[in-house]
């Protein structure tokens, strides 16, 4: 059809939607459904003529109403002509109908719980002039499991009382951000910044390298995909210019396949060292802080180290609750299913740890752990969503806009910003469709814990500071790794 054609049509009749579609009498639908793969069908619809020409009609009378064409009234064209001159887009507009209110019934009645929107190529599917309509995609559903017994479970709970030394030394973590780095001329102590070039090699030839880079001086240095234990007692009495030896062995869960648990030898130069000063807690201080006393500013780090500890005795009692409810858990997922969400999963656990209230430096640290385990967990995550989403449907549970808001508002708080610019973030990023999950998730292992029986234990001290961690992988090519620097910087490392 030419564009004066189309125009002579008006705007109103547009393309047919779904609820005009509705009007019509339910479609005897021939459906075959096979198993093609862990949680995905292969679905072959066939749609009978009769259908198909209900629906040209319907259309066709639309049209004959609504088309402008020269030397007729509005409404009052021959159908035939009507028939002829617009029969392109009259198929194309039936197959679309068609094909909506199918899928649509197809859904309703076939129950199929998909994941995610059907992988159906529009631009193939032909509309016959003869015979049935026959359409074929794939979809990945949900997977069909019996729901175990999630009530009554015997757990182990860790738990410790947050003492003054922890507030001071949280407390010394918190000034640190408002402190500065000053060179020092003696040799590194632990604590201590080192400014480092590391030069990788795997069998001899180099991989990767890092430039130019600060970081702390602490018992372990861990990158995205391998650490590097002892790293305190190799750079304790270093100075500038002295080099240093190390070997590292490769996450079984790297993105770089082949070097999976391979060694890569580094070569650490040390460019320079500097010490932490920070600022008195004096009343000035305490002023820019908005906080009237030194024992005020106590108070919320208590308040926030208890949050972090309910956060870590959650965690501990979540793993156990999803280890006993996913035992049974047998069947397997599709492997691109989990490579799509893989991202996904980190930036919830992620969320989690912002929402309890733990330093960025603490995220790192753990992130690049949860980087180096991303594939199993995010397996794992997987499955415990979809049984954490059964129990959530068992106990009926539901997620407010008020649920939200008091999560997004305690985060900002957190963060000191404006809990509508959170908001806004969160949206842009995808990320609120990840705390909407996420709250579901936790009321439903909340129904879980709130019916289980508990026993008591020691909660393990914090590691997150005898972690340093960057934000690079070491099996990383030197023309990415110095690509994703200027992107990043504007220039090298």
């Amino acid at each position: 059809m030419s564009e004066e054609q189309r125009d002579e049509v008006v705007e109103e009749t547009g393309v047919a939607t779904l609820e005009e579609g509705e009007a019509g009498k339910k479609m005897d639908l021939k459906v075959a459904i096979d198993d093609v793969g862990p949680c995905k069908k292969h679905i072959r619809v066939s749609v009978p003529r009769a259908s198909i020409d209900e629906a040209f009609e319907e259309l066709l009378g639309e049209y004959v109403e609504r088309a402008e064409v020269p030397g007729f009234r509005p409404g009052h064209v021959p159908v035939e002509l009507v028939r002829k001159r617009f029969r392109k887009d009259l198929n194309e507009q039936v197959k679309q109908r068609v094909l909506m209110q199918s899928l649509e019934q197809l859904g309703a009645e076939a129950e199929l719980n998909p994941i995610n929107e059907p992988n159906l190529d529009l631009e193939s599917i032909e509309l016959p002039e003869e015979g049935d309509f026959e359409y074929e995609f794939d979809i990945e559903v949900r997977p069909t499991f019996d729901l175990p017994e999630y009530l009554g479970l015997e757990i182990e709970r860790p738990s410790r009382e947050v003492s003054e030394e922890d507030v001071t030394a949280y407390l010394n973590q918190f000034m640190e951000q408002y402190g500065k780095l000053v060179p020092v001329s003696e040799a590194a102590q632990a604590g201590d910044f080192v400014t480092l070039d590391i030069d990788f090699t795997h069998n001899g030839k180099p991989i990767s390298h890092l430039r130019d880079h600060s970081v702390r001086v602490r018992p372990t240095l861990r990158f995205q995909d391998a650490e590097l234990s002892g790293f305190d007692k190799l750079m304790v009495g270093a100075s500038a210019d002295d080099t240093r030896e190390c070997e590292l062995t490769v996450s079984m869960e790297a993105d770089t396949v082949a070097m999976r648990g391979e060694t890569v030898r580094g070569l650490i130069t040390v460019l320079d060292v500097k010490r932490m000063e920070t600022p008195e807690l004096d009343d000035e201080f305490l002023g820019r802080m908005g906080i009237e006393s030194e024992e005020q500013l106590r108070e919320q780090v208590r308040s926030m180290l208890e949050r972090q500890v309910k956060y870590e005795q959650r965690q501990a009692c979540r793993r156990q609750v999803l280890e006993k409810i996913t035992d049974s858990a047998t069947w397997d997922l599709p492997e691109d299913l989990v490579s799509r969400q893989v991202e996904n999963a980190l930036r919830r656990e992620i969320l989690e740890m912002q929402q309890a209230g733990f330093t960025s430096q603490e995220i790192r640290a753990r992130e690049n752990d949860l980087r180096q385990r991303s594939v199993s967990m995010t397996r794992q995550n997987l499955k415990e969503h979809f049984i954490l989403d059964r129990v959530a449907e068992q106990e009926k549970i539901e997620v407010g806009e008020q649920d939200i808001d008091v999560e997004i508002t305690m985060m900002a708080m957190q963060r000191g910003e404006n809990p509508r610019r959170v908001r806004s973030r969160m949206i842009k990023s995808g990320m609120i469709d990840n705390l909407e999950a996420q709250i579901r998730e936790r009321k439903a292992v909340d129904v879980i814990l709130d019916n289980a029986k508990f026993t008591d234990k020691p909660m393990p001290d914090p590691t997150e500071t005898t972690i340093e961690a960057v934000n690079r992988s070491v099996c990383r090519q030197v023309q990415e790794a110095d690509a994703d620097s200027k992107d990043e910087d504007g220039d090298d490392e």
